[in-house]
């Protein structure tokens, strides 16, 4: 029982370490080239917006994480590329840009 707890307690400690990392993913997997390395960077002509704009705030994180997943616009689908746990590291990076 108590090898169960240790191996628990280790494995709860570590899992931050696999968790995927929301910066990393947005600068190194597509984000950044449209949005900019700290997601201001806007493009009128392809509709994308500054992500710390109000209208992209005001969204909810099923819609981010639809919009990322499934594309809008002339903005690509990255379900395919992404996993799961990417999609939602970089919804929460987009969450802390200011």
């Amino acid at each position: 029982m108590k090898r169960f707890f240790a191996v628990a307690i280790v494995a709860t400690m570590a899992m931050p370490l696999f968790a995927a990392d929301g910066a990393v993913v947005f600068k190194t997997k597509g984000c950044a080239g449209c949005h900019g390395a700290d997601g201001t960077k806007a493009m009128p002509a392809m509709g994308v917006k500054p992500l710390n704009s109000p209208e992209v705030k005001a969204k909810s994180d099923a819609q981010l994480t639809n919009t990322i997943a499934n594309g809008q616009g002339k903005m690509p689908a990255y379900a395919a590329k992404l996993s799961a746990d990417e999609i939602t590291a970089a919804v929460a990076y987009v969450r802390s840009l200011k």
